[in-house]
């Protein structure tokens, strides 16, 4: 498996900074601003200027802390642990297709109103498609396409303030305080956005070189960078077209492009303005498969996605996985700029709100860990913001019609990650595999024949005809679905190893035993069951599991120890559920019957592999023999 390589400098990864970060704000929010607040936003922009310099500081610090792919979601880890880590990471995933939604619907408002929207949206997926080719193909590609973007978009911004600042009329902007205060809060709440994706270049940290310098560095300055844009271009449009008319443009760019250049001005800048859009959702291609990768890493999402492409250094399964994503988001969120805006806008301020919070929960738990680079009042100023971007929710929340309805949407986008943890730890994590076991042992048995049916139970034992007597070991018992039937077909002069790792499955097992007079199956607690066939089981004719495949945590370990204490010729049978409600993805060496062949062949064993259809998920069998050569089964 390949790795990921260092090839970006300061230079690069500034310009990539100020494109990420910038996104559609600037095109649209100066215009929502001025709707909002009147001139009264240019001090709106003052005070987000000032709060997200010294946010961009914050995330400096925590990334000169942990360089590393995963960004806010590592942060958070560190501070908070995994469940909450998850959260972040997830709302994280969530915010960033949503943006690339917008983007694109911002792209498209400019490209051309009038074209057929099935048109609009195939050309946004022929670009969404070429930059993830370009991102797929390595970073020094992508760097580049990056950095042509960042630059059409400051040219596209300086050539409307250049010639602003030589036609301003300072009689559009008087009288100055036309609206109420609470309207200049409400303002900075919409335009916010504007300075939203401090995360994208904290995931681009591995590919940094020098990145405990250079990320924070690059943060800081580029954030300054946006903000002097932003506010002398604020300033000089509302400087150039009365804020009545600019609050109400659809196009406040083509406009002002209109007014300086004249009709040739809005074919260029329209024409610039949607390259500069799609160069975000570029920026936004390159950088989100990061984060999958994190999350990959540490199995809190499909496990597949952690592969590195040898030879290109890139995150080539999170970026097809993420590409597939990005297409059915474009296609499906392809309609309205400013409801997909009030979506993100409250996801992402509990998102920075949690890891600021991470940098003061940081400098108490890890006092003693580098920071070369250290914001000022770290204690203090993350604090303050946290109660001013949750201020800023909760004002809009009470203050504006349909608010509710935007936030329980975006509730609904976290609650679903909850399940999706819980299901990935079911498959990945030991402990958490033991604790859900115990949790479940009773529904185990209580919906033994759904998870096990009958007809399933006769059609594993119709291929072990010859089980009388035999020393047979269950690896999975569980509540004893198949024990039973198994301690009946050995009969009382042959022997079963029943193990599991939850105690609870044992005790029900063991009272089903008891009740029946079953008294050759020796049941065995694990807690390693996932790593190892117990020590204290020296031989056995044959091994059956049901639903052990997926959870084996060492598989080669495993198989290795079960080649070990059969005899030659020594039959297996393994049942695993795959498909599972269609929802959770497989283990990735049980993606396909090829894989699974050569895994077992490798550990000694010749099988073959059968896939049943199941009604909420489906089977695969693996049954065979142990043997060096390649056996027919029929």
């Amino acid at each position: 498996m390949g790795e990921l390589k260092r090839t970006l400098n300061f230079p690069v990864i500034l310009l990539i900074t100020i494109n990420s970060i910038m996104g559609t704000g600037i095109f649209f929010l100066p215009a929502l601003g001025a709707k909002i607040a009147g001139p009264m936003s240019i001090i709106s922009w003052l005070i987000l200027s000032v709060i997200s310099i010294y946010i961009a500081m914050c995330f400096g610090e925590l990334a000169s802390m942990f360089p590393k792919s995963g960004g806010i979601y590592e942060f958070c880890k560190q501070a908070y642990g995994s469940f909450t880590s998850f959260l972040v990471g997830w709302m994280t995933l969530i915010a960033g297709n949503i943006t690339i939604a917008m983007l694109v619907v911002g792209a498209i408002r400019y490209l051309n109103p009038g074209l057929p929207d099935v048109l609009k949206i195939a050309i946004s997926i022929l670009f969404i498609l070429a930059f993830n080719f370009m991102a797929y193909k390595g970073m020094k590609t992508s760097a580049v396409m990056l950095v042509a973007f960042a630059i059409i978009t400051l040219l596209s911004i300086l050539g409307l303030i250049v010639p602003g600042v030589m036609s301003m009329d300072f009689n559009n902007v008087v009288p100055f305080f036309t609206h109420s205060w609470p309207l200049v809060l409400i303002a900075i709440f919409f335009i916010a956005e504007t300075f939203f994706g401090w995360e994208t270049a904290t995931f681009l940290s591995e590919e940094t070189k020098n990145p405990t310098r250079v990320i924070p560095k690059a943060l800081v300055m580029g954030t300054i960078i946006i903000a002097i844009i932003c506010i002398l271009f604020v300033v000089t449009s509302l400087g150039s077209i009365p804020w009545e008319t600019f609050g109400n443009s659809q196009a406040p760019l083509t406009d002002l492009a209109i007014f300086h250049y004249g009709d040739m001005g809005r074919s260029i800048f329209t024409i610039l303005v949607y390259l500069s859009i799609i160069g975000s959702v570029a920026g936004w291609i390159v950088s989100s498969p990061r984060l999958i990768l994190a999350l990959a890493k540490d199995k809190l999402f499909i496990t597949q996605c952690a592969k590195i492409h040898p030879k290109n250094h890139t995150p080539h399964v999170a970026i097809i996985f993420q590409t597939i994503l990005t297409i059915i988001l474009v296609i499906v969120g392809s309609g309205s700029y400013e409801t997909l805006l009030e979506l993100l806008l409250p996801l992402v301020l509990i998102i920075y709100s949690m890891t600021l919070l991470s940098l003061v929960v940081l400098r108490f738990k890890m006092p003693e860990v580098e920071r070369p680079y250290r914001v000022k009042f770290g204690k203090l100023g993350p604090i303050i913001l946290i109660l001013i971007m949750l201020g800023l929710v909760g004002f809009w929340a009470t203050n504006i019609e349909g608010a509710t309805n935007i936030l329980k949407i975006g509730a609904s986008f976290i609650i679903f990650g909850i399940p999706i943890y819980f299901l990935l730890l079911f498959y990945y994590d030991p402990d958490a595999i033991i604790k859900i076991n115990n949790y479940f042992a009773f529904f185990n048995l209580l919906f033994e024949n759904i998870l096990l049916p009958k007809s399933v139970r006769k059609d594993i034992l119709s291929k072990f005809e010859d089980i009388k007597d035999k020393h047979i070991l269950e690896y999975g018992s569980g509540v004893g679905t198949l024990t039973l039937h198994l301690a009946e077909a050995v009969g009382p002069k042959g022997k079963i190893y029943a193990t599991d790792l939850s105690d609870k499955n044992l005790h029900i097992l063991e009272k089903r035993l008891k009740k029946r007079g079953y008294d050759h199956v020796k049941v065995i607690h694990d807690e390693h069951h996932v790593s190892r066939i117990h020590p204290n089981i020296e031989y056995v004719d044959m091994i059956f599991s049901v639903g052990m495949m997926g959870y084996m945590q060492n598989i080669r370990k495993v198989l290795s120890d079960m080649k070990d204490i059969l005899p030659e010729n020594g039959r297996i049978f393994l049942a695993e559920y795959v498909d599972f409600f269609w929802v959770l993805p497989n283990v990735e060496w049980l993606s396909s019957n090829e894989k699974i062949e050569k895994l077992f062949r490798e550990a000694g064993f010749s099988v073959r592999v059968i896939r049943k259809k199941g009604f909420f998920w489906n089977y695969v069998f693996v049954y065979g023999i142990k043997s060096d050569q390649d056996v027919p089964f029929i």
